[in-house]
Protein backbone atom coordinates (compact mmCIF):
# COMPACT_ATOMS: atom_id res chain seq x y z
CA UNK A 1 0.00 0.00 0.00
CA UNK A 2 1.47 3.61 -0.77
CA UNK A 3 1.65 6.28 1.71
CA UNK A 4 -1.18 8.32 2.22
CA UNK A 5 0.78 11.28 1.96
CA UNK A 6 0.15 10.56 -2.14
CA UNK A 7 -3.37 11.60 -1.28
CA UNK A 8 -2.19 15.30 -1.64
CA UNK A 9 -1.42 15.33 -5.15
CA UNK A 10 -4.48 13.99 -6.26
CA UNK A 11 -8.04 15.43 -6.86
CA UNK A 12 -10.59 16.13 -4.39
CA UNK A 13 -13.73 14.25 -3.89
CA UNK A 14 -16.91 15.92 -4.80
CA UNK A 15 -18.99 13.13 -4.74
CA UNK A 16 -19.16 9.16 -3.41
CA UNK A 17 -18.39 8.02 -6.90
CA UNK A 18 -14.79 9.72 -7.08
CA UNK A 19 -13.43 8.20 -4.34
CA UNK A 20 -12.62 4.66 -6.36
CA UNK A 21 -10.44 6.27 -8.41
CA UNK A 22 -8.67 7.91 -5.88
CA UNK A 23 -8.78 4.84 -4.15
CA UNK A 24 -6.75 3.05 -7.01
CA UNK A 25 -4.04 5.56 -6.61
CA UNK A 26 -3.12 4.42 -2.79
CA UNK A 27 -4.05 0.69 -3.25
CA UNK A 28 -2.45 -2.16 -4.21
CA UNK A 29 -4.29 -3.48 -7.70
CA UNK A 30 -5.15 -6.74 -6.41
CA UNK A 31 -6.98 -5.26 -3.70
CA UNK A 32 -8.92 -3.03 -5.49
CA UNK A 33 -10.02 -5.87 -7.71
CA UNK A 34 -11.09 -7.56 -4.42
CA UNK A 35 -13.28 -4.50 -3.47
CA UNK A 36 -15.01 -3.50 -6.73
CA UNK A 37 -15.10 -7.47 -7.80
CA UNK A 38 -18.36 -9.12 -8.80
CA UNK A 39 -18.81 -13.02 -9.38
CA UNK A 40 -18.92 -14.61 -12.36
CA UNK A 41 -19.34 -12.74 -15.55
CA UNK A 42 -20.22 -9.93 -13.22
CA UNK A 43 -23.95 -9.07 -14.99
CA UNK A 44 -25.14 -8.80 -11.69
CA UNK A 45 -22.72 -5.83 -10.49
CA UNK A 46 -23.52 -4.34 -13.71
CA UNK A 47 -27.08 -5.00 -13.05
CA UNK A 48 -27.07 -3.34 -10.19
CA UNK A 49 -26.18 0.13 -11.46
CA UNK A 50 -27.92 -0.11 -14.50
CA UNK A 51 -31.13 -0.90 -12.62
CA UNK A 52 -30.99 1.90 -10.35
CA UNK A 53 -30.27 4.30 -13.01
CA UNK A 54 -33.84 3.16 -14.79
CA UNK A 55 -35.49 4.56 -11.79
CA UNK A 56 -36.69 8.08 -12.12
CA UNK A 57 -38.50 9.62 -9.29
CA UNK A 58 -41.73 12.15 -9.94
CA UNK A 59 -40.68 15.67 -7.43
CA UNK A 60 -43.24 17.28 -5.64
CA UNK A 61 -43.25 21.24 -5.78
CA UNK A 62 -44.50 24.09 -3.48
CA UNK A 63 -43.81 22.09 -0.92
CA UNK A 64 -42.94 25.23 1.57
CA UNK A 65 -39.77 22.92 2.96
CA UNK A 66 -36.83 25.37 3.57
CA UNK A 67 -34.65 22.44 5.20
CA UNK A 68 -35.71 18.53 4.82
CA UNK A 69 -34.76 15.97 8.49
CA UNK A 70 -33.10 13.48 7.35
CA UNK A 71 -33.09 11.71 10.83
CA UNK A 72 -34.62 8.79 11.18
CA UNK A 73 -34.90 5.59 13.08
CA UNK A 74 -33.62 2.21 11.70
CA UNK A 75 -34.98 -0.73 13.93
CA UNK A 76 -36.28 1.41 16.22
CA UNK A 77 -33.35 3.45 17.07
CA UNK A 78 -32.26 6.65 16.32
CA UNK A 79 -30.35 7.44 13.00
CA UNK A 80 -28.50 11.07 11.91
CA UNK A 81 -29.84 9.85 8.15
CA UNK A 82 -31.33 6.68 6.80
CA UNK A 83 -27.97 4.69 5.91
CA UNK A 84 -26.38 2.23 7.98
CA UNK A 85 -22.24 1.15 7.09
CA UNK A 86 -22.76 -2.38 5.74
CA UNK A 87 -20.66 -5.02 6.70
CA UNK A 88 -17.21 -5.86 4.89
CA UNK A 89 -14.98 -8.31 5.17
CA UNK A 90 -10.74 -7.31 6.03
CA UNK A 91 -11.34 -3.59 6.03
CA UNK A 92 -7.40 -3.44 6.82
CA UNK A 93 -6.69 -3.91 3.37
CA UNK A 94 -7.84 -0.37 2.76
CA UNK A 95 -6.04 1.08 5.65
CA UNK A 96 -4.24 0.43 8.43
CA UNK A 97 -6.96 1.43 10.79
CA UNK A 98 -9.30 -0.46 9.22
CA UNK A 99 -12.64 -0.80 11.05
CA UNK A 100 -11.93 1.47 13.75
CA UNK A 101 -11.03 4.13 11.50
CA UNK A 102 -14.92 3.34 9.69
CA UNK A 103 -16.46 3.06 12.66
CA UNK A 104 -15.58 6.27 14.30
CA UNK A 105 -16.79 7.81 10.94
CA UNK A 106 -20.34 6.88 11.38
CA UNK A 107 -21.82 9.25 13.79
CA UNK A 108 -25.34 9.27 14.56
CA UNK A 109 -25.82 5.81 12.44
CA UNK A 110 -25.34 1.83 12.79
CA UNK A 111 -22.25 0.45 11.81
CA UNK A 112 -22.31 -3.21 10.90
CA UNK A 113 -19.29 -5.38 12.04
CA UNK A 114 -18.31 -8.74 9.97
CA UNK A 115 -17.50 -11.36 11.05
CA UNK A 116 -14.42 -11.35 9.20
CA UNK A 117 -13.64 -7.87 10.54
CA UNK A 118 -9.89 -7.57 10.49
CA UNK A 119 -10.03 -6.24 14.52
CA UNK A 120 -11.86 -8.14 16.94
CA UNK A 121 -15.37 -6.94 17.66
CA UNK A 122 -15.26 -5.84 21.10
CA UNK A 123 -12.73 -3.20 19.78
CA UNK A 124 -15.14 -1.77 17.10
CA UNK A 125 -18.34 -2.20 18.83
CA UNK A 126 -16.10 0.31 21.56
CA UNK A 127 -15.16 2.85 18.74
CA UNK A 128 -19.24 2.96 17.37
CA UNK A 129 -22.01 5.12 18.21
CA UNK A 130 -24.09 2.10 17.41
CA UNK A 131 -22.65 -1.33 16.76
CA UNK A 132 -24.72 -3.77 15.19
CA UNK A 133 -23.01 -7.58 14.31
CA UNK A 134 -22.99 -9.59 11.17
CA UNK A 135 -23.15 -12.85 11.56
CA UNK A 136 -21.70 -15.96 8.96
CA UNK A 137 -23.16 -19.45 9.33
CA UNK A 138 -20.38 -21.23 10.52
CA UNK A 139 -19.77 -24.84 10.62
CA UNK A 140 -18.90 -25.07 14.22
CA UNK A 141 -21.79 -24.16 16.22
CA UNK A 142 -20.22 -23.33 19.01
CA UNK A 143 -18.18 -20.31 17.14
CA UNK A 144 -21.27 -19.24 16.00
CA UNK A 145 -22.80 -19.05 19.63
CA UNK A 146 -19.75 -17.49 21.21
CA UNK A 147 -19.81 -14.57 18.37
CA UNK A 148 -23.72 -13.98 19.30
CA UNK A 149 -22.51 -13.82 23.24
CA UNK A 150 -19.45 -11.77 22.28
CA UNK A 151 -22.04 -9.44 19.92
CA UNK A 152 -24.22 -9.08 22.99
CA UNK A 153 -21.93 -8.92 25.66
CA UNK A 154 -19.60 -5.71 23.78
CA UNK A 155 -22.92 -3.40 23.76
CA UNK A 156 -23.74 -4.59 19.86
CA UNK A 157 -27.69 -3.13 19.21
CA UNK A 158 -28.68 -5.70 16.28
CA UNK A 159 -27.42 -9.28 14.81
CA UNK A 160 -27.67 -9.33 11.09
CA UNK A 161 -27.50 -12.78 9.45
CA UNK A 162 -25.87 -12.58 6.08
CA UNK A 163 -28.16 -15.93 4.19
CA UNK A 164 -26.85 -15.68 0.68
CA UNK A 165 -23.15 -17.01 1.45
CA UNK A 166 -23.64 -20.70 1.58
CA UNK A 167 -20.35 -20.77 0.08
CA UNK A 168 -18.39 -17.58 -1.45
CA UNK A 169 -18.96 -16.67 -5.23
CA UNK A 170 -16.71 -17.24 -7.51
CA UNK A 171 -14.83 -13.83 -8.25
CA UNK A 172 -12.74 -14.57 -11.15
CA UNK A 173 -10.68 -11.20 -10.27
CA UNK A 174 -9.44 -13.18 -7.24
CA UNK A 175 -9.07 -16.12 -9.11
CA UNK A 176 -6.97 -14.39 -11.42
CA UNK A 177 -4.96 -12.69 -9.06
CA UNK A 178 -4.13 -16.08 -6.67
CA UNK A 179 -6.05 -13.49 -4.35
CA UNK A 180 -4.06 -14.00 -0.78
CA UNK A 181 -4.64 -11.36 2.08
CA UNK A 182 -0.99 -10.02 3.61
CA UNK A 183 0.23 -11.45 7.09
CA UNK A 184 -1.02 -8.39 8.79
CA UNK A 185 -4.58 -8.31 7.72
CA UNK A 186 -6.95 -11.68 9.70
CA UNK A 187 -10.00 -13.04 10.52
CA UNK A 188 -9.48 -11.04 14.09
CA UNK A 189 -12.57 -12.82 15.16
CA UNK A 190 -12.23 -16.57 14.37
CA UNK A 191 -9.45 -17.79 16.54
CA UNK A 192 -9.96 -21.56 15.45
CA UNK A 193 -6.91 -21.59 13.63
CA UNK A 194 -8.81 -21.73 10.57
CA UNK A 195 -7.53 -18.34 9.67
CA UNK A 196 -4.14 -18.88 7.91
CA UNK A 197 -6.29 -20.44 5.31
CA UNK A 198 -6.84 -16.93 3.91
CA UNK A 199 -2.73 -16.46 3.82
CA UNK A 200 -1.79 -19.58 1.87
CA UNK A 201 -1.21 -18.75 -1.81
CA UNK A 202 -1.75 -20.83 -4.55
CA UNK A 203 -1.97 -20.47 -8.35
CA UNK A 204 -5.38 -19.34 -9.68
CA UNK A 205 -6.93 -20.05 -6.36
CA UNK A 206 -9.14 -17.15 -4.17
CA UNK A 207 -7.41 -17.45 -0.50
CA UNK A 208 -10.18 -15.76 0.99
CA UNK A 209 -12.64 -17.89 -0.92
CA UNK A 210 -10.40 -21.36 0.27
CA UNK A 211 -10.78 -20.13 3.80
CA UNK A 212 -14.60 -19.16 3.95
CA UNK A 213 -15.36 -22.86 2.37
CA UNK A 214 -13.37 -24.82 5.61
CA UNK A 215 -15.38 -22.64 8.22
CA UNK A 216 -18.74 -21.83 6.24
CA UNK A 217 -21.66 -24.24 6.57
CA UNK A 218 -23.12 -24.37 3.20
CA UNK A 219 -26.22 -26.05 4.79
CA UNK A 220 -27.91 -23.36 6.49
CA UNK A 221 -31.25 -23.47 6.76
CA UNK A 222 -34.79 -21.55 8.43
CA UNK A 223 -34.57 -24.42 11.55
CA UNK A 224 -31.46 -22.13 12.12
CA UNK A 225 -32.96 -19.14 11.92
CA UNK A 226 -35.67 -19.84 14.52
CA UNK A 227 -32.74 -21.13 16.82
CA UNK A 228 -30.96 -18.34 16.21
CA UNK A 229 -34.34 -15.98 16.99
CA UNK A 230 -34.54 -17.62 19.93
CA UNK A 231 -30.76 -17.78 21.35
CA UNK A 232 -30.55 -13.80 21.35
CA UNK A 233 -32.49 -10.84 22.16
CA UNK A 234 -31.36 -8.89 20.04
CA UNK A 235 -33.13 -7.60 17.50
CA UNK A 236 -32.65 -9.85 14.36
CA UNK A 237 -31.79 -9.01 10.72
CA UNK A 238 -32.25 -11.19 7.70
CA UNK A 239 -29.56 -10.28 5.31
CA UNK A 240 -29.62 -11.47 1.52
CA UNK A 241 -33.33 -11.30 0.94
CA UNK A 242 -34.88 -11.22 -2.74
CA UNK A 243 -37.81 -13.69 -2.69
CA UNK A 244 -40.88 -12.00 -0.96
CA UNK A 245 -41.41 -15.19 0.25
CA UNK A 246 -38.70 -15.72 1.74
CA UNK A 247 -39.04 -12.18 3.67
CA UNK A 248 -42.72 -13.10 4.82
CA UNK A 249 -41.20 -16.44 5.82
CA UNK A 250 -38.24 -14.57 7.87
CA UNK A 251 -40.60 -12.04 9.33
CA UNK A 252 -43.05 -15.37 10.89
CA UNK A 253 -40.08 -16.70 12.42
CA UNK A 254 -39.67 -12.76 14.49
CA UNK A 255 -37.09 -10.98 12.06
CA UNK A 256 -36.89 -7.63 13.09
CA UNK A 257 -35.68 -6.78 9.46
CA UNK A 258 -34.54 -8.09 6.57
CA UNK A 259 -32.14 -6.78 3.75
CA UNK A 260 -33.05 -7.20 0.61
CA UNK A 261 -29.43 -7.52 -0.97
CA UNK A 262 -27.61 -9.45 -3.92
CA UNK A 263 -24.17 -9.47 -1.96
CA UNK A 264 -23.24 -6.60 -3.98
CA UNK A 265 -23.45 -8.71 -7.13
CA UNK A 266 -20.91 -10.75 -5.49
CA UNK A 267 -22.62 -14.30 -4.77
CA UNK A 268 -25.27 -15.58 -7.76
CA UNK A 269 -24.21 -13.86 -10.72
CA UNK A 270 -27.69 -13.59 -12.99
CA UNK A 271 -29.51 -12.77 -9.48
CA UNK A 272 -32.13 -9.65 -9.48
CA UNK A 273 -31.34 -6.49 -9.02
CA UNK A 274 -31.68 -5.85 -5.40
CA UNK A 275 -34.12 -2.50 -6.30
CA UNK A 276 -35.61 -4.57 -8.63
CA UNK A 277 -36.81 -7.12 -6.04
CA UNK A 278 -36.96 -4.26 -3.13
CA UNK A 279 -40.94 -3.21 -3.67
CA UNK A 280 -42.75 -7.16 -4.01
CA UNK A 281 -40.80 -7.52 -0.40
CA UNK A 282 -41.71 -4.88 0.85
CA UNK A 283 -45.59 -5.78 -0.21
CA UNK A 284 -45.06 -8.97 1.34
CA UNK A 285 -43.63 -7.95 4.89
CA UNK A 286 -46.39 -5.02 5.27
CA UNK A 287 -45.66 -3.83 8.68
CA UNK A 288 -44.34 -7.16 10.16
CA UNK A 289 -40.94 -5.96 9.94
CA UNK A 290 -38.16 -3.39 8.74
CA UNK A 291 -36.85 -3.59 5.09
CA UNK A 292 -33.63 -2.07 3.85
CA UNK A 293 -31.71 -2.31 0.68
CA UNK A 294 -28.03 -3.03 0.37
CA UNK A 295 -25.98 -3.25 -3.17
CA UNK A 296 -25.36 -0.87 -5.89
CA UNK A 297 -26.06 2.24 -3.39
CA UNK A 298 -23.80 5.18 -4.96
CA UNK A 299 -25.25 8.50 -4.07
CA UNK A 300 -28.51 10.43 -1.93
CA UNK A 301 -30.16 10.59 -5.21
CA UNK A 302 -30.13 6.50 -4.98
CA UNK A 303 -31.52 6.70 -1.07
CA UNK A 304 -34.13 8.53 -1.97
CA UNK A 305 -35.23 6.04 -4.90
CA UNK A 306 -35.08 3.30 -2.05
CA UNK A 307 -36.87 5.72 -0.03
CA UNK A 308 -39.80 6.14 -2.59
CA UNK A 309 -40.06 2.56 -3.38
CA UNK A 310 -40.55 1.37 0.54
CA UNK A 311 -36.99 0.84 2.32
CA UNK A 312 -36.61 2.15 5.24
CA UNK A 313 -33.34 2.97 4.66
CA UNK A 314 -29.98 1.56 2.99
CA UNK A 315 -26.65 -0.58 3.68
CA UNK A 316 -23.89 1.27 2.19
CA UNK A 317 -20.26 -0.30 0.89
CA UNK A 318 -18.08 -0.35 -0.85
CA UNK A 319 -17.70 3.84 -1.70
CA UNK A 320 -17.35 3.91 2.26
CA UNK A 321 -13.91 1.36 1.77
CA UNK A 322 -12.55 3.80 -1.16
CA UNK A 323 -12.81 6.35 0.95
CA UNK A 324 -11.77 4.47 3.86
CA UNK A 325 -8.62 4.31 1.46
CA UNK A 326 -8.03 7.97 1.09
CA UNK A 327 -8.38 8.80 4.52
CA UNK A 328 -11.37 10.62 4.32
CA UNK A 329 -14.43 8.17 5.37
CA UNK A 330 -15.93 10.67 7.58
CA UNK A 331 -16.20 13.36 4.63
CA UNK A 332 -18.05 11.03 2.81
CA UNK A 333 -20.77 10.27 5.30
CA UNK A 334 -20.69 14.00 5.39
CA UNK A 335 -21.07 14.86 2.06
CA UNK A 336 -23.57 12.58 1.81
CA UNK A 337 -25.92 13.48 4.18
CA UNK A 338 -25.79 17.25 2.99
CA UNK A 339 -26.46 15.31 -0.25
CA UNK A 340 -29.36 13.73 1.09
CA UNK A 341 -30.90 17.07 2.48
CA UNK A 342 -30.50 18.72 -1.39
CA UNK A 343 -31.99 15.71 -2.65
CA UNK A 344 -35.27 15.59 -0.22
CA UNK A 345 -35.44 19.33 -1.04
CA UNK A 346 -35.57 19.08 -4.34
CA UNK A 347 -38.26 15.94 -4.36
CA UNK A 348 -40.10 18.19 -2.44
CA UNK A 349 -39.85 16.36 1.23
CA UNK A 350 -40.21 18.05 4.31
CA UNK A 351 -38.30 14.58 5.85
CA UNK A 352 -37.75 11.29 5.12
CA UNK A 353 -41.27 9.42 5.79
CA UNK A 354 -42.35 11.85 3.04
CA UNK A 355 -40.01 10.42 0.42
CA UNK A 356 -41.97 6.97 0.61
CA UNK A 357 -44.82 8.90 -1.16
CA UNK A 358 -43.14 10.08 -4.01
CA UNK A 359 -44.03 8.27 -7.45
CA UNK A 360 -41.79 6.04 -9.54
CA UNK A 361 -41.24 5.01 -13.29
CA UNK A 362 -38.99 2.68 -14.42
CA UNK A 363 -36.99 2.79 -17.73
CA UNK A 364 -37.10 5.91 -19.91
Amino acid sequence: MRSLGARAAMGEAVCLADYEALAAEVLPADVCDFVAGGSGAETTLRLNRSALDAISVVPRVLAGVEEPDVSTTLLGQPAAFPVAVAPMAYQRLAHPDGELALAKAAVGIPYVISTLSSFPLEEIAATADNAWFQLYWLRDRGIVKSLVDRAAAAGCTALMLTVDVPVMGRRLRDVRNSFVLPSDVIAANLVDGSAGRAHQSAEAVSAVAAHTASVFNTALNWNDLEWLAGRTSLPLVVKGILDPEDARRAASIGAAGVVVSNHGGRQLDGAVASINALPAVVDAVGNDCEVLLDSGIRSATDILRALALGAGGVLLGRPLLWALAVGEADSALTRLRDDLIDVLLLAGCADVAAATGLTTHRGT
